[in-house]
């Protein structure tokens, strides 16, 4: 009788661990994101968002080449705003934009495609990526995307808007301009300022997806399925792009100079910082702050809701295993 007894309790537990494990994979499953998806979903917010947001970069740019030894030629974001549509008309504020566009969607879909590549590799059993891994993630992610997409971007882009301020524009339009910055520089004239670059998309999506992660986390608690409203992603990404902006704007100006077409007089990053700080002084460093952080939050929270509501929707017309 004690024998049918421990037989009965027997069968009864055995299938409580592959319930358990079950629950546990699915849990992961769910929380995985497939690389194929994440960067087809990058590449459509990217294009999306730059279009949206690209005036602001267009200010916060001009600003940041606007050096105090000229004399500044812009008082304010308003003159820059004005003298540009008096100067050029309101497509003026748009100079640049396709080498932003032809680059933005293949940079998002490197970013988050190579994001969720190495968080789908750092997250714990049960799918969960704590804090201090998305950071590292997200690192991978700007670098990546750094150097096989941002910086020959943002240099065409800078010397493009920078040749607008010239007495003679000699960039007539975007595959005109990258074959005459090709002929006079070499491919080396696409990847100035590369070291500078790549901190600055690095430590970017480090910080960005460090916040971004941090503040979902905090959001979903211990349920993992809870739906996020696009509104509190949209405030969750706003906050990222916020926290980048504060904390890696001088590298942008460093950045930004490092790829103007007055490139030639610094010898290297370290140099551009070096007489960025003595000839400007320290202030000189957050040159277009408050653009580029209405740009940066607009953008960030841009992405992260087109993203989302993408992947959403590729869950369920692609099924991946």
């Amino acid at each position: 009788m004690r024998e049918g007894a421990d037989r009965a309790a027997s069968m009864s537990a055995q299938p409580a661990v592959p319930r358990a494990v079950a629950a546990a994979a699915a849990t992961a499953e769910a929380k995985l994101t497939h690389p194929g998806k994440a960067i087809l979903a990058g590449g459509i917010a990217g294009g999306i968002e730059i279009c949206i947001t690209f005036p602001t970069e267009y200010v916060k740019t001009q600003l940041q080449l606007d050096e105090r030894a000229n004399p500044p030629r812009y008082r304010s974001i308003g003159h820059c705003v004005r003298l540009t549509i008096q100067e050029h008309g309101v497509k003026g504020l748009y100079r640049g934009l396709s080498s932003l566009l032809y680059g933005s969607i293949p940079k998002s879909a490197v970013r988050f495609g190579m994001f969720e590549f190495l968080s789908n590799i750092a997250k714990d059993s049960s799918g969960k990526l704590d804090n201090k891994r998305s950071l590292l993630c997200g690192l991978g992610a700007g670098v990546a995307e750094a150097v096989l997409v941002v910086c020959p971007m943002e240099t065409i882009k800078v010397k493009f808007i920078h040749d607008q301020s010239s007495l003679n524009p000699k960039y007539k339009g975007f595959f005109q301009g990258v074959r005459e910055i090709v002929r006079e520089q070499g491919l080396r004239g696409t990847y100035q300022g590369l070291t500078a670059t790549v901190l600055k998309q690095g430590s970017n999506q480090a910080i960005r997806f460090f916040v971004m992660t941090s503040l979902r986390n905090w959001y979903l608690g211990d349920n993992p399925h809870r739906k996020m409203n696009p509104l509190i992603t949209a405030a969750f990404g706003a906050a990222a792009g916020a926290a980048s902006v504060f904390g890696n704007t001088p590298l942008d100006v460093i950045k930004t100079r490092m790829q103007g077409l007055e490139a030639h007089k610094y010898k290297n990053t370290l140099d551009c910082a070096y007489q960025i700080l003595k000839k400007e002084g320290l202030l000189a460093f957050y040159k277009g702050t408050v653009p580029r952080l209405g740009r940066v939050c607009l953008d960030v929270a841009i992405v992260f809701v087109i993203y989302e509501e993408v992947v959403n929707v590729l869950n369920k017309v692609w099924k991946t295993a």
